[in-house]
């Protein structure tokens, strides 16, 4: 799985027991345009039940340092499966506006969404109650499949369904939704895609409309700070780029590509042979139509839907079967068991991962450095393998700043490729808290080595500095399952 893809996620909330469908109770109302109960308030005691006190075992998402908010599976009294988003104390001081919010969110109800229902505020709790979705996220099925690739049918589905529940929510007066991205969509038990409700409450006073990639942020919300409709649809453009590409790929180089009519670059090769060139010239422009810098030339949530419709092919398929999804139950996680390596990572213990790199030595680089003891020792040669033995000194004695001057040289001289220098630049720059170049260092370190578990290491340890918790999550599983097949070769 590593080496198709850079960009991680886990899976937002996840089960080994199969979710009952959402029914009301006897005593409760049955909304009318679902088989959801009424949304309601629920108590404290409630949400502690379910979620067992709020285990640790039961958290299925956080989101960093400066905001963790969790997500926690829950089951209620009658069986129904649920998500439960437990916000900290500071991310809404006033009560009654996140209730007004959540009462808000929760008017709305569509089978494109993952519904949103319920909600609590008790003392400085504020918690959100949505359904469960037991069938991972895109980012999962796009980025990390296992068996085999999204099909070109469900991609094409996928933008659909994700485009009409913007027009519901569009219609219904919740057209802003905040950093729509591939983590936001989720499968039900029929392997139909929804779009998470939480994305359409509006900014806590310590959230972020945006993730920290800004490579993939509105240009118009880097000058003003504003998520606007136009807004929403330029996200919804890069998410088909990911479903195009199978890859999490910047706007600014996919467009690079496209206006060079070498669009067919961007497509995943998985999907080969699986659609036409007409099929992936017209999806390709209404992406680029979605990504216009100017705000004002980007179609509405409506004339997308159409576009889209004429394009769904195999529609007489179940979901279910496109995806490959058996008739039991969702399997079980098992819970990691991390090595030393990853153990630091997750505490973001540099200091142990630095003690780690030591002990690993370049042993990784041997097969690189077989292939090039054949090439003519030149006076160059000797300099660049004097600045990576300096580099390595500086390493040692943790200099850290000469460290990164010695490996660039290295690096720079572009005579030998080393995952391990790689490796160890990026530590470098994580204990200088440069962290973008540090998680560009380890992710090379993978297109190096695609199959070396120490670049996944240390692209976790990064994203876990950086806050993206559910990213470097994935990274970290990645990790060790890449050690523990090694370890049993």
């Amino acid at each position: 799985m590593g080496a198709r893809c850079c960009k991680f996620s886990i899976c937002w909330w996840h089960s080994p027991l199969k979710p009952s469908l959402l029914q009301p109770s006897s005593d409760t109302e049955k909304d009318d345009k679902s088989a959801l109960p009424i949304f309601k308030e629920f108590s404290l005691e409630e949400l502690k039940d379910a979620t067992g006190g709020f285990s640790t075992d039961n958290i299925v998402s956080e989101h960093g340092e400066k905001a963790p908010n969790v997500v926690y599976k829950g089951r209620l009294p009658d069986d129904t499966w649920i998500a439960v988003k437990r916000f900290t104390k500071s991310a809404w001081p006033d009560s009654h506006q996140f209730t007004e919010e959540a009462r808000l969110v929760g008017k709305l109800r569509s089978e494109r969404l993952a519904n949103l229902i319920g909600f609590c505020s008790d003392g400085y709790e504020r918690l959100l109650v949505a359904e469960f979705m037991p069938h991972d996220t895109l980012a999962k099925h796009l980025f990390h499949w296992e068996s085999q690739p999204m099909k070109w049918a469900m991609r094409l589905r996928v933008a659909l369904y994700l485009a009409q529940a913007l027009e519901c929510c569009s219609s219904n007066g919740r057209a802003l939704y905040h950093d729509l991205n591939a983590y936001r969509v989720l499968f039900d038990q029929d392997g139909n895609p929804r779009l998470s409700c939480f994305g359409l409450m509006k900014n806590s006073r310590d959230g972020k409309s945006y993730s920290t990639n800004l490579a993939f942020t509105p240009p118009e919300y880097l000058r003003t700070g504003r998520v606007t409709q136009e807004s929403v649809i330029y996200s919804f453009g890069t998410l088909m780029l990911d479903l195009l590409s199978g890859k999490h790929i910047p706007p600014s180089h996919a467009l690079d590509l496209i206006r060079g009519k070498n669009f067919l670059m961007l497509m995943d090769s998985c999907l080969e042979g699986h659609f036409t060139n007409d099929d992936g010239t017209e999806l390709m422009r209404l992406a680029t139509r979605c990504l216009q810098y100017e705000a004002r030339e980007r179609p509405n949530t409506k004339s997308i839907v159409t576009a889209l419709m004429s394009l769904q092919k195999e529609t007489e398929v179940p979901s279910r079967e496109l995806m490959c999804i058996s008739n039991g139950d969702p399997k079980s996680s098992e819970p990691l068991l991390l090595t030393p390596m990853g153990e630091a990572c997750l505490r973001i213990d540099l200091t142990a991962i630095h003690e780690q790199l030591e002990k690993i030595g370049y042993k990784d680089d041997a097969g690189i450095a077989n292939e090039l003891s054949f090439q003519v020792w030149t006076d160059l040669m000797q300099e660049t393998l004097n600045s990576k033995k300096q580099g390595d000194s500086a390493f040692r004695a943790k200099d850290f700043a000469n460290a990164i001057d010695c490996y660039t040289q290295f690096i720079d001289g572009g005579t030998m490729v080393s995952p391990t220098v790689f490796a160890r630049r990026c530590l470098s720059y994580l204990m200088t808290d440069k962290l973008q170049q540090a998680l560009g260092d380890a992710m090379q370190a993978q297109v190096v080595s695609p199959d070396w578990s120490t670049a996944f290491y240390l692209q976790a340890a990064t994203l876990f500095k950086l806050g993206m918790d559910t990213d470097a999550q994935e990274a970290l599983e990645d990790a060790t399952n890449l050690e523990s097949k090694r370890n049993k070769k």
